[in-house]
């Protein structure tokens, strides 16, 4: 091995293991305990639905609800915007009126749109922080709910405003309820990105500690096995 191998090697250990610390150190910050919705759906036989949301990175987000029982699938991609803007290059721009996003398909008889709500403002980000999340900033880390139906959208304001009433959080939730348009899937190497690259620094920072945090909070609706992307 050379010596530029080697001392490249040793920065990359210690860039891991100082994110790991730092991580340890603020993880439990990024995770509030909060009330299930009051108002909320029960739960039924159904054909599958699919929850849009965006908060940040796609890439954690993913990573959280691919670990709900319940959820089907998950896929990255974008929503807000016009289809023809709909590429990683240009949403990246934050011109674009596109946020990163995900679309959760799920199974309505093991998992409500509410409770998922709930995972959301819990775990999956930080509901207060406008147009960011964490080291990202921009419009296209905006935190939204793309709400599909009427129902989606009662159940989505409901909440946000029982969330604020109960002052669970410091600050006010900053969360947008918007009308769905429109759902782009990302880019193919976005997709089950946490997975396939779990020793980035970026997810060992940013994204683990979300999914430790869904497992501590949410045991019952924790799974262990990721549903990916790839795997259909």
């Amino acid at each position: 091995m050379s010596l530029a191998k080697m001392v490249s090697g040793t920065v990359a250990a210690m860039v891991l293991v100082v994110g790991m610390a730092w991580t340890f150190a603020v993880s439990q910050e990024r995770a509030v305990v909060v009330p299930a919705p009051a108002d909320d759906s029960a739960k039924k036989p159904g054909h599958p639905e699919t929850a849009v949301l965006a908060g940040g990175c796609f890439w954690g987000m993913q990573g959280v609800f691919e670990h709900v029982r319940g959820v089907r699938g998950v896929v990255a991609g974008y929503s807000g915007g016009p289809a023809r803007k709909a590429t990683y290059e240009d949403v990246e721009t934050g011109a674009t009126g596109h946020a990163e996003s995900i679309q959760s398909t799920f199974d309505p008889n093991e998992v409500t749109y509410g409770e998922l709500l709930r995972m959301f403002f819990s775990v999956a980000h930080d509901p207060t922080e406008l147009n960011r999340q964490g080291p990202d900033t921009g419009t296209q880390y905006r935190s939204v709910i793309f709400y599909a139906d009427d129902t989606q959208r009662r159940i989505a304001q409901n909440y946000i405003a029982q969330l604020n009433g109960s002052k669970v959080f410091a600050q006010p939730i900053v969360t947008r309820v918007d009308e769905l348009k429109g759902f782009y899937p990302a880019e193919g190497y976005h997709q089950d990105y946490y997975l396939k690259n779990p020793r980035t620094p970026y997810i060992v920072i940013n994204d683990l500690p979300k999914i430790r945090h869904l497992q501590q909070l949410f045991p019952d609706d924790y799974r262990d096995s990721p549903v990916m992307v790839g795997a259909r």
